[in-house]
């Protein structure tokens, strides 16, 4: 039993502690919506503790210091330490024992739980906290704990607990009820500061606070995209002399510095935080009476055409705001600067976009194809993954030997059981067999840390690397390099290796990074002017002054995707013979209208780079017409010869489809002859091999052809080319695409003697008559001939005199003779 007595912990939470034991004791889902600083992330797991006696809690948090912080906070609670009823494990950190009842979980550590026992046996509850951050673990997480509960759990009792949820969306997806706690706000005053520049964010945010410092009492938070705003506003309030503690706040700070930042100052003194959107949730700063918010967020978006993530500063939505400025209302009345106007705030989003949107997902698809499935449509998602980033994820593992036909390889599994990226993971596995391991733990590390050296010190990423060792070596490590190292020696343990201090071979560094981004060997351009192609199409460059800037072949690690040419920011020399395995030969046949028609060659490539091209012998006739009908699809109306006698062939065939629509009359209008011309051009592409060649085709012929017996006479009857008029002329009609009455343009001598308007569709359409004077000027448009010539011809009659004094206009046009040529006026 517990010694927590909750009544006398005067926190919101409390009140609906029994409200959710009787939910779980009648359902297995609950969803429970409580304020910031209302107490859900600590006192209801502890609330469940008695209730829970058959297995453990898992608290998932999607931030590892809010991970850290709520264990030690529930340990306290307990009168315990971290490691014995309540413990933690956040990645390469492990603090659980044998008496472990509760453990705080992050970083998909729940989801390789799941792996490694898809009915989580001894677990009786999974608590999703702070769920509307919506990260793409907790989504996973989420999707794969209802599949096991419905299949293999229906005990499994599972709570998604957050301070603001998207509630009507969540409660169907879950088919849940919720709980909702009305919390314990006091009153935040908030005030617009007025227009903001994302450049200038240290600078105004520096400027704000000192405003807050004069204007209010109490703490100081305030919130920047990243550490780098975060340090420049720093130095900038440093410079003040101010009477404050300034303590920042990020993800990557050392423990001892984050909980400085957390914890009173134990003199008392006035503190600035200055923290990322860590601060938004979950973590209890005291003290803290303003808010000031600069209204921006860094977050990582990833972009499918070219498999990079990178990092952006975005406006922030409605909700992470709220959950901002709730910070300066937790002890009592509180203020909140929002570095904006009230104009941009009625434009903001209302919620945040799930990192499931845009987040590189090869994790997520080698998690699913762990748990034996290939189609995400197999789970309920709140978010459905993205179909582009979901196909080039899975595209990536193929590649790196993990899904073969979308099944997970046993390659895959052991990639699987590492707790880093699927590229780490790949390139220490093919290290390991390679038997430079060493080498391997150093670059993964340097890899997913920030570049300790800086940009100044060019794009080898084997300076870092040999900087690294050398601090190793004489046991002094700067900051950078000791956060550096930590990762590596936990990779090493990982492994089964030692540390080394050798000189290293770059080339294999090089090596080392093509199992990791096969896509990224990049291949100096034909002059070289710094540029490179990588094997995945797209151009990059290097400085001109850079070591590298020369060097036939690079592996690359991080770089930009900037639109045209890229930057790259960390590589490795390449040696061209570790790429024997990568080349593959391949037939290409392509239509290029601008170098001649058809090209068909045998090339060796590495991805996109052409090592060799050399003339294809003997191709297949079959190909050659595939790479025609292909090129016709993007470019044939430039391509085939659509001129004004197949575009009124075009006119009449769906002018049919819409008087006959039963006639199973095809669509031919030209985008769709475009895209199924492999249904009627093949037999015309022997012997094409260049453009002129195609515009020789006799389209209106290979049309005509294509339609059945039945309906090329149908369509000479009812939509013939031409009419026959009384001066023994054959005159063409045109046809409109939208099946409106055909034109008949005829000059007016043509037709004297004429009683009745022509019609086609036998009968049953009047042709629209454009009557033309000798000099083939329209006169009048009808579609009644008889009333013209009964009510307006005599008054065309006067103006056709005045204009053609030569020719005949007669009193009776019923009587009169149709002519071809000059019908002169008799003298």
């Amino acid at each position: 039993m517990l010694n927590i007595d909750f009544e006398t912990i005067d926190l919101p939470v409390v009140s609906i502690l029994e409200d959710i034991k009787k939910q779980l004791v009648l359902q297995n889902t609950l969803i429970i919506q409580a304020p910031p600083g209302a107490g859900k992330s600590t006192l209801v797991p502890l609330a469940l503790l008695d209730e829970s006696s058959t297995g453990k809690i898992i608290v998932l948090e999607p931030r590892r210091l809010a991970a850290r912080s709520i264990a030690e906070r529930m340990a306290s609670l307990l009168g315990e330490k971290v490691g014995e009823t309540v413990g933690y494990r956040i990645r390469f950190e492990n603090r659980v024992s044998e008496k472990t009842r509760i453990e705080v979980v992050t970083e998909g550590i729940l989801t390789r739980m799941l792996h490694s026992d898809n009915s989580l046996e001894g677990i009786s509850t999974v608590i999703f906290d702070e769920f509307h951050e919506r990260s793409i673990h907790a989504d996973v997480a989420l999707a794969l704990c209802r599949e096991a509960q419905q299949i293999l759990r229906p005990d499994l009792r599972i709570l998604v607990m957050s301070a603001t949820l998207n509630l009507p969306q969540l409660v169907d997806l879950l088919q849940a009820p919720s709980v909702t706690c009305s919390g314990r706000q006091y009153p935040v005053d908030i005030q617009y500061t007025g227009g903001n520049d994302v450049r200038m964010l240290p600078d105004l945010t520096a400027q704000t606070v000192l405003r807050a410092i004069k204007e209010t009492k109490g703490d100081i938070l305030a919130f920047l995209p990243g550490e780098g705003e975060i340090r420049k506003c720093e130095g900038l309030l440093k410079k003040e002399n101010l009477p404050v503690e300034i303590h920042p706040l990020f993800g990557m700070l050392p423990k001892n510095k984050q909980l400085a930042a957390i914890l009173p100052n134990p003199k008392g003194k006035r503190k600035i935080i200055l923290a990322t959107s860590i601060a938004e949730t979950s973590l209890t700063i005291e003290g803290v009476q303003v808010v000031i918010d600069c209204g921006y967020a860094r977050t990582s978006r990833f972009d499918p055409g070219n498999g990079l993530s990178r990092l952006e500063t975005v406006q922030i939505s409605i909700d992470s705001a709220d959950q901002r400025a709730g910070r300066a209302g937790r002890l009592g009345p509180g203020t909140c600067f929002r570095m904006w106007t009230r104009a941009t705030q009625d434009q903001l989003a209302e919620h945040r976009v799930p990192e499931i949107m845009e987040a590189d997902l090869a994790d997520l698809v080698l998690d699913l194809a762990q748990w034996g499935i290939t189609d995400p449509s197999q789970l309920s998602w709140l978010t459905p993954p993205p179909k582009g980033a979901y196909s080039q994820a899975t595209e990536l593992l193929h590649q790196l030997e993990a899904l073969d036909c979308g099944r997970i390889t046993e390659h895959g599994k052991a990639m699987h059981r590492l707790p880093c990226h699927p590229r780490i993971a790949h390139m220490l596995l093919m290290a390991k067999q390679h038997g430079n391991l060493q080498l391997a733990t150093d670059l993964a590390a340097m890899l997913e840390e920030r570049d300790p050296l800086g940009r100044e010190a060019g794009i080898d990423i084997n300076l870092r690397i040999e900087a690294l060792r050398k601090q190793r070596a004489e046991n002094r490590m700067s900051k950078k390099m000791s956060r550096i190292d930590k990762v590596a020696e936990s990779y090493r343990r990982l492994v089964g290796c030692n540390e080394s201090n050798e000189v290293i071979d770059p080339y294999e560094t090089g090596l080392l990074l093509v199992f990791a981004y096969p896509e990224r060997i990049g291949h100096a351009r034909v002059g070289n002017n710094a540029q490179f192609q990588l094997s995945n199409g797209s151009l990059v460059m290097a400085g001109h002054q850079d070591d590298l800037a020369h060097e036939a072949w690079l592996a690359v690690a991080h770089l930009n995707a900037r639109e045209g040419m890229g930057k790259i920011f960390l590589a490795s020399p390449l040696n061209p013979r570790d790429l024997a395995p990568l080349v593959k030969e391949r037939d290409l046949i392509t239509w290029d209208t601008r170098n001649g028609g058809l090209n068909a060659v045998r090339e060796l490539r590495v991805g996109s780079i052409v090592l060799q091209s050399k003339p294809l012998p003997n191709p297949d006739q079959s190909h050659l017409q595939q790479a025609i009908v292909d090129a016709v699809q993007k470019e044939g109306e430039h391509l085939l010869d659509f001129n004004k006698q197949v575009e009124q062939w075009q006119n009449r065939v769906l002018s049919m489809r819409k008087w006959h629509p039963t006639g199973n009359w095809p669509d031919v209008s030209t985008g769709n002859l475009l895209m199924t011309n492999n249904e009627w051009l093949v037999p015309y592409l022997q012997g094409v091999r260049k453009p002129a060649d195609l515009k020789k085709i006799d389209l209106k012929s290979a049309l005509h052809y294509h339609l059945s017996a039945e309906q090329q006479t149908q369509l000479n009857r009812f939509a013939p080319e031409k009419i026959d008029v009384p001066s023994g002329s054959s005159i063409r009609l045109e046809y409109q695409p939208n099946g409106a009455p055909p034109v008949l343009a005829v000059r007016l001598q043509e037709v004297f003697g004429m009683t009745d308007t022509p019609t086609v569709d036998d009968g049953q359409v009047n042709v629209l008559m454009h009557l033309l004077s000798p000099g083939f000027k329209p006169v009048q448009i009808t579609s009644d001939l008889r009333s013209f010539w009964d009510n307006i011809y005599f008054e065309v009659k006067k103006e056709l005199k005045r204009r053609y004094p030569k020719h005949a206009w007669p009193d009776d046009p019923w009587a009169e003779k149709a002519v071809r040529g000059v019908n002169r006026k008799k003298k």
